[in-house]
């Protein structure tokens, strides 16, 4: 095992640094210990030091030059500073009768730790915990916690891969919310970066040069999967996966940017890191999830199959389309989406929109065939990356109208997909959420002028807009303003009933497995059909433009089952959710379909004067 195990008084140091030729460690307390590390064969180094205890720091002396330790489990001062002796055993469970999480009924809330409360930390965000289970959350995905430079980032920065970030609390502080965390019925999902490490704060090159390939990614180097002393470096990474699950009990993992993991292995390391937490954790359940902007569906087919056994992907598709149906804009990346009905059908239907054919904004094809359930895709509306992907950082219920986020929210918390609720988009946050790093110059310039390029895409954007990401005040007005949050607020309301009635509804609690299919309605209508086998049929009608009035509608998905007709068992337009009223008119009397609002109807027998 790499980096400092405690055991007693007794601690081993294991380090692989085969750029060294002599590698001292250095224990610091009432005197500072120093001892030499053996070599152990392939570049590793190794020695055991007696009368240590928790909470002693230490560095590596590689030549003559004290650095901190790349596997260190708490960087109490940020990634500069000395390594500290952390007692992993130390921390006394509560959640022994925990089986884990699974994709079904999964309902994901993705979260920053350092903004999600006032304080910023994990012991605040525990405390947020009763709230997100009464609103029928099942599992938090929560932003990278790797120790990183400076008082605030994103953590996509990290560099202490091994160390949660001692900004949001002692090492014990994610122990104690995971374990808040199960109590409450919610797993939790770590997103972690193993296709960069950050650029202040990595010592790496000194350990090693091999910790890097030849090749670059948008955010730095990328890291040596598949040359020369690779073997190591990948061996680090599945230990990291691992030591995830294993110490810190978490339920999954969300892979950011796969497609720049780059791996030419006969097993690739997405595969075998998977395969690893999933021993980790037995006998729990845990879900492993991947961002990959190119939608390499068959990463989702077993390895065996020639996958990489992944459980699901998030889906920008369905927030392309949405986004463009809210706003009516289509620069940049959305420049190949029509939010249109029927691209809302086949998402539902079959998940990603891309699966192979040509994508005008890349000059290239994209995706795969997904041939796995549309189930393991994951939806959203709103997440870290496309709230800030403007220099405002705005919200979608800032750009659209609210009926058509109502429509919008019904599509994405009914459908079959498994729905993703960024932080505060559930009772419509006035705060913004930026993009924030704390680096010292020139790093903070070169940020800031990447962010300014990368914005440039977007039509209209000033660069005098750009909220400059090292100030603190990009961080602070970042932060969720919790009064708003009350009872009396409309989208809440509309988020928890929605959620109620996709765990409590057996049609839509199923996603589709007894049988689901979709039809465009009109030029902004569509709907969604769940079958049942006891006739009581599920239908979602959205319309997102003006209203439609039809005689009749030859579309045969709109028939119901025989001996029943559609009643009304919800209506995003209720006056509960700031709606003008809900609106259902019989269809024998002609369709009418309101615009910018969504119907969830159910196949009911007619009452007779006995029922």
């Amino acid at each position: 095992m790499l980096g400092a195990t405690l055991q007693g008084t007794r601690c081993h140091f294991r380090v692989w640094a085969p750029a060294a030729r002599e590698v001292l460690v250095e224990v610091y307390g009432e005197r500072t210990l120093r001892t030499a590390l053996s070599p152990g064969g392939d570049g590793y180094y190794e020695a055991t030091v007696e009368q240590v205890h928790a909470g002693q720091r230490y560095r590596y002396v590689l030549d003559g030059t004290a650095l901190p330790d790349p596997c260190s489990c708490f960087q109490p001062e940020g990634p500069h500073g000395p390594s500290e002796i952390v007692d992993t055993t130390a921390y006394r469970w509560r959640d022994a009768g925990w089986r884990g999480i699974g994709l079904a009924g999964m309902v994901l809330y993705e979260l920053h730790v350092g903004t999600f409360t006032p304080e910023g930390t994990f012991a605040a965000a525990a405390g947020k915990l009763a709230y997100l289970r009464a609103l029928g959350i099942t599992a938090v995905e929560i932003m990278p916690i790797a120790e990183c430079p400076g008082r605030f980032n994103w953590g996509y920065d990290g560099v202490d891969w091994f160390a949660p970030s001692h900004n949001y609390g002692p090492y014990d502080g994610l122990k104690a919310f995971v374990d808040a965390a199960h109590a409450e019925g919610i797993g939790v999902i770590l997103d972690v970066v193993y296709n960069h490490f950050g650029p202040d704060g990595n010592h790496l090159r000194s350990f090693s040069p091999h910790y890097f390939g030849a090749r670059s990614t948008e955010w730095g180097d990328a890291i040596n999967y598949d040359g020369e002393h690779s073997a190591a470096v990948r061996a680090m990474v599945v230990a990291n996966a691992s030591e995830w699950i294993r110490e810190f009990h978490l339920d999954g993992l969300r892979l950011d940017a796969t497609q720049s993991i780059f791996d030419a292995s006969a097993r690739h390391l997405v595969a075998e890191l998977t395969a690893a937490a999933r021993a980790a954790a037995a006998p729990r359940q845990i879900v492993v999830m991947a961002e990959n902007e190119p939608q390499r569906a068959s990463h989702l087919l077993p390895e065996e199959a020639g996958g990489l056994g992944l459980d699901a992907m998030w889906n920008d598709d369905f927030h392309h389309s949405a986004r463009v149906a809210a706003t009516g804009r289509r620069d940049a990346y959305y420049h190949d989406y029509l939010g249109s009905p029927q691209e809302f059908v086949s998402t539902a239907r079959r998940g990603f929109l891309y699966q192979g054919q040509y994508y005008p904004w890349q000059r290239q094809p994209r995706g795969e065939p997904l041939g796995v359930p549309a189930t393991r895709c994951i939806a959203f509306l709103q997440n870290h990356d496309q709230v800030a992907n403007s220099p405002s950082g705005q919200r979608l219920h800032q750009l659209a109208s609210s009926a058509k986020c109502r429509a919008l929210t019904a599509l994405l918390l009914l459908g079959p997909q498994t729905p993703l609720l960024f932080m505060g988009q559930e009772f419509h946050a006035a705060a913004p959420f930026l993009y924030f790093a704390d680096h010292q110059e020139p790093l903070r310039t070169q940020v800031r002028e990447g962010r300014r390029e990368f914005l440039a895409q977007f039509a209209g954007v000033s660069a005098a807009e750009l909220t400059d990401p090292g100030d603190e005040a990009a961080f602070l007005r970042s932060k969720l303003d919790w009064s708003q949050c009350h009872d009396d607020n409309t989208a809440l309301r509309l988020h928890r009933d929605l959620l109620l009635l996709r765990r409590s509804d057996p049609v839509i609690r199923a996603q589709g497995v007894a049988g689901f299919d979709g039809a465009v309605l009109g030029e902004g209508a569509l709907l969604l059909r769940w079958f049942h086998a006891a006739g009581g049929d599920r239908m979602l009608v959205v319309n997102l433009g003006d209203d439609l009035r039809e005689r009749s509608l030859p579309e045969p998905l709109l028939a119901p089952p025989p001996g029943t007709n559609w009643a009304l068992l919800w209506s995003s337009e209720h006056v509960r959710y700031g709606g003008g009223g809900a609106v259902f008119q019989d269809p024998a009397q002609g369709w009418l379909l309101p615009g910018r609002c969504a119907l969830l109807l159910v196949a009911a027998r007619p009452r007779t004067a006995n029922s």
